[in-house]
C-alpha cells in the first residue's frame, strides 16, 4: 500500500479525491490537512461532506510547520488540493522532503514563469520546476507521467478541449483559424469558499473571463494552436460542457474525422459518442470524456462533456498517481 496525503482536503477536489482514495484497493489515505488558519481545522472531514459519513472519518489537522516533517515520514505522494500561489509555495518543500506531488491547482501548468502575473496575478518564482514539471493529462502523456516527481494535473476546461482537439491536430486536419470553444460549468467549479456570485439565488448562465481566463494558455500550449476561449458558469453543481467550432481544411472528409478520433477508441474513460451529442447529465458523477461531433463542410462542431471534479480534477489526479505506481490508470475509477 502506498500512503497518501491530501493538502487543501475540505475543498470539493480535496473531498473528492478522499473519497476516491478511501475507496481505493493500493492507496492508503492516511492523512488531510488544511491551513492553519482554517475554521475546519480539526473537524472531521465526514462533517463537512456527511455523505460520506464512515467512510471519510478523518481528522483534517492543520499544516503547521511540525506538519511536514510527520507527511514526508508517513506519506508516499502528497495531493495539493489548494489555490494556485499556496502550491507554488508548498511543493518545492514537498519535493526537497522526497515526495512525489501532484498539484491540483494551476500552479505548474503553464511553461513560462512569466505568464503568471498576466492570468493568475502573483509573480512565479520557480521557472525550474515550471521546466520540471509534467504535465498531468493521463491519455496523452502517460509515459512521461510514470517518472516525474512533480504532476500538475490538467485544469478541468482543458481536460475537456484537449481531448476533443488534440486527435484532430495531431492528424493535420485544422487550418491556422483559431478553435472558438464556449464552455459551461458547474458551481463546484468555483471552489467552497464563500462568495455572492456563486450563491444559489445569484447563480445564472453567464460568461466571464473573457479573452484572460487562464485556461486559455493552457490548452493553447498543450494543443499548439490558438483557441479562443470563453467559459460560463451554470446554475447546476457539477459537470462541464464545451462546444467548440473548428475549421477543417479543404477537404477533409468526415470519415477522416472519424478515423482521427479513432486515436482514443481503445481509451477506457474516453466514449466516442459520434454525432450522438454528450450531455452534463450523461457526465455528471463519472469519470469519463464523452465526445460527440458533426461535419458540415468544412465546418466541424465538437462537442465534449466531463464532470469537473472527477475527471477535470480528482479523478485525472487518480489516473495519474496511479500510473506513477505502475497500476492500471483506471484503478479506483472504472472496474
Amino acid at each position: 500500500m502506498l500512503n497518501v496525503s491530501i493538502i487543501g482536503a475540505s475543498g470539493y477536489s480535496g473531498a473528492e479525491l478522499a473519497k476516491l482514495l478511501a475507496n481505493h484497493p493500493e492507496f492508503n489515505l492516511i492523512s488531510c490537512y488544511v491551513s492553519e488558519q482554517s475554521l475546519d481545522k480539526g473537524k472531521l472531514l465526514s462533517s463537512l461532506y456527511p455523505e460520506h459519513s464512515g467512510l471519510l472519518d478523518i481528522e483534517l489537522s492543520p499544516l503547521t510547520e511540525q506538519a511536514f516533517a510527520q507527511i514526508a515520514a508517513q506519506s508516499d505522494y502528497v495531493c495539493l488540493c489548494t489555490d494556485h500561489k499556496v502550491s507554488v509555495s508548498l511543493a518545492p518543500k514537498f519535493l526537497e522532503l522526497g515526495l512525489k506531488v501532484f498539484d491540483l491547482s494551476g500552479g505548474f501548468r503553464l511553461a513560462d514563469a512569466s505568464q503568471y502575473q498576466a492570468f493568475y496575478g502573483f509573480e512565479h518564482p520557480h521557472q525550474a520546476l515550471l521546466d520540471e514539471a509534467q504535465y498531468g493529462l493521463a491519455e496523452w502523456y502517460s509515459t512521461a507521467i510514470k517518472d516525474a516527481q512533480l504532476v500538475a494535473v490538467a485544469g478541468c476546461y482543458p481536460t475537456a478541449a484537449l481531448n476533443a482537439l488534440k486527435p484532430l491536430k495531431n492528424a493535420g486536419l485544422l487550418t491556422e483559424l483559431p478553435i472558438i470553444i464556449n464552455a459551461v460549468s458547474g458551481v463546484t467549479g468555483a471552489g467552497r469558499k464563500a462568495s455572492l456570485a456563486t450563491q444559489f439565488c445569484e447563480v445564472s448562465l453567464s460568461p466571464y473571463g473573457l479573452f484572460n481566463h487562464r485556461h486559455g494558455p493552457e490548452i493553447t500550449q498543450y494543443l499548439d494552436h490558438p483557441v479562443l476561449f470563453t467559459p460560463h458558469l451554470g446554475n447546476f453543481a457539477r459537470g462541464i460542457l464545451e462546444t467548440i467550432y473548428v475549421q477543417l481544411k479543404e477537404g477533409v472528409t468526415s470519415h477522416e474525422v472519424e478515423a482521427a478520433y479513432q486515436c482514443l477508441a481503445d481509451e477506457p474513460l474516453i466514449r466516442l459518442k459520434g454525432e450522438n451529442m454528450p450531455s452534463i447529465k450523461g457526465a455528471a458523477n463519472t469519470p469519463f470524456v464523452d465526445i460527440g461531433w458533426q461535419q458540415q463542410e468544412q465546418q466541424l462542431i465538437v462537442v465534449v462533456a466531463i464532470d469537473n471534479l472527477l475527471k477535470g480534477a480528482a479523478g485525472q489526479a487518480l489516473q495519474c498517481m496511479n500510473i506513477v505506481s505502475e497500476f492500471s490508470p483506471t484503478l479506483g475509477l472504472k472496474g
